[in-house]
């Protein structure tokens, strides 16, 4: 799914260009990175300005801003996708259960998209076929209350970016997506235990401090 400055046009990217402008949602059923840990299907999010390209052999993993698996292929009903972008904020929605409520999967701020780029849709694959079904897409505009700098800017020319807490690239070899935490190595294990010990060590002393004074002043009522 594509919010893009430029129509849609046949590519290498799930069937549209590489190196767009602006926002894609994409849905991948399969996983051509061999060492991948992931669970496909796995739906991920990527902004562009034009000078990032998709790797196809790691799955868009590094310029991949976040993602989860999703379990939308060969269902018996339909499943559905919630995309909302307000106050530079994004967000992914799915319900693929047949339960009618909503489960997060994407979620970011700091996302800074401009107005007057078009929405679409494409699909590929590779040496495999499959079926790519869309029923319906359903489009909404939010009413929200914009700050005073917001309403000074021209968001027709606003580049699309967005403020990471961590680069994109960081996910090659983070499996689980960008804003999430990866396992505790030695030296930060070793760095908690310290900091912990350092800790114990001031309640300790100022605890000791302040029962000598209390014992102190006991004695000047006798």
């Amino acid at each position: 799914l594509w919010y893009t400055q430029e129509r849609l046009t046949p590519g290498p990217v799930f069937g549209s260009k590489d190196n767009f402008h602006g926002l894609a949602i994409f849905l991948d059923t399969y996983p051509n990175d061999e060492a991948t840990e992931r669970v496909f299907p796995y739906i991920s999010a990527m902004v562009n300005n034009g000078s990032l390209t998709y790797d196809h052999s790691k799955d868009g993993r590094w310029t991949e801003l976040a993602g989860c698996t999703a379990d939308l292929r060969n269902q018996n009903h339909d499943t559905f996708l919630a995309i909302r972008y307000s106050r530079g904020r994004l967000t992914v929605m799915t319900d693929v259960e047949d339960k009618n409520e909503w489960k997060n999967c994407i979620d970011i701020a700091g996302v800074r998209l401009p107005t007057g780029y078009y929405f679409g849709a494409s699909a590929g694959t590779g040496d495999l076929s499959d079926n790519h079904d869309i029923i319906s897409m359903k489009l909404f505009q939010l009413m929200v209350d914009h700050s005073p700098e917001d309403e000074n800017i021209d968001w027709t020319k606003v580049e699309p970016s967005v403020s990471l807490f961590k680069s994109p690239k960081d996910n090659v070899d983070d499996p689980t997506g960008n804003f999430r935490s990866g396992p505790l190595t030695g030296w930060k294990v070793f760095l908690l235990l310290l900091c912990a010990l350092l800790g114990i060590i001031v309640c300790a002393v100022v605890g000791a401090v302040v029962f000598q004074k209390r014992q102190e002043r006991n004695k000047r009522f006798y």
